[in-house]
């Protein structure tokens, strides 16, 4: 899956010119691959640039606790846009932007317990490229696009659809459900929130396109 990385990295690396820092947004439906994307961006970068130079901080650390999806009522749509806090988001990105000489500590996502992890991610000063990935960066809605304010440029990452379900399945599997209950959940949650997201593919910047051979920038 590394085929053409490297091109993209160099593209996410010119975006910083002489600016002291900018953030990267990777969008797209979930399954289509963007955290293997953002994670080999920043490998790529890293080892181009140093470690200290590329930092990551994804969008799911803003998941909202099963305990506050519980108080809502809406546990059973765990992933739909409501069920983040897009506000804290991109609070959190104004941040990385405006505070460059700061220590800048962020929620991670544990997929085993399936909830949030306050300040598991750290933006370090000497980070000029902040790599962020997640469905709704370029949704339309009033938080969200507070959040898609604070950054340089979105790519939304495209996959054949067949492949992004079945990753999706497999994905779930991994992390606990039954087969039965993984498929259930793509086709009663997952499939809505990548239909509102494939609606916002062209607000983005560029199209990389995860192929067979490979990353491809389409556009």
């Amino acid at each position: 899956m590394d085929a053409g990385i490297e091109a993209l990295a160099a593209a996410a690396v010119a975006l910083v010119a002489d600016r002291r820092r900018v953030v990267l947004g990777i969008a797209g439906a979930p399954g289509a691959g963007k955290s293997t994307l953002a994670e080999g961006l920043v490998r790529a970068v890293a080892a181009a640039t140093g470690d200290d130079w590329v930092a990551h901080v994804p969008m799911d650390g803003f998941h909202l606790a099963d305990v506050q999806l519980d108080r809502l009522g809406a546990l059973s749509r765990k992933g739909a846009p409501d069920t983040f806090d897009a506000d804290g988001y991109a609070h959190l990105l104004h941040r990385v932007v405006a505070e460059p000489d700061s220590w800048v500590y962020a929620p991670g996502f544990d997929r085993t317990l399936e909830q949030p992890l306050a300040a598991a991610v750290v933006v370090p000063p000497s980070a000029r490229l902040v790599v962020t990935e997640g469905n709704y960066l370029l949704l339309p809605e009033e938080g969200w696009e507070r959040a898609r304010a604070q950054l340089a440029e979105v790519w939304f990452v495209a996959r054949d659809d067949e492949l992004r379900r079945a990753r999706l399945v497999e994905r779930h599997v991994t992390f606990g459900k039954s087969p039965a209950a993984a498929l259930a959940w793509v086709e009663q949650g997952d499939e809505a929130n990548a239909v509102a997201v494939a609606a916002t593919a062209d607000r983005a910047d560029r199209v990389v396109v995860n192929g067979p051979d490979g990353w491809i920038l389409a556009g």
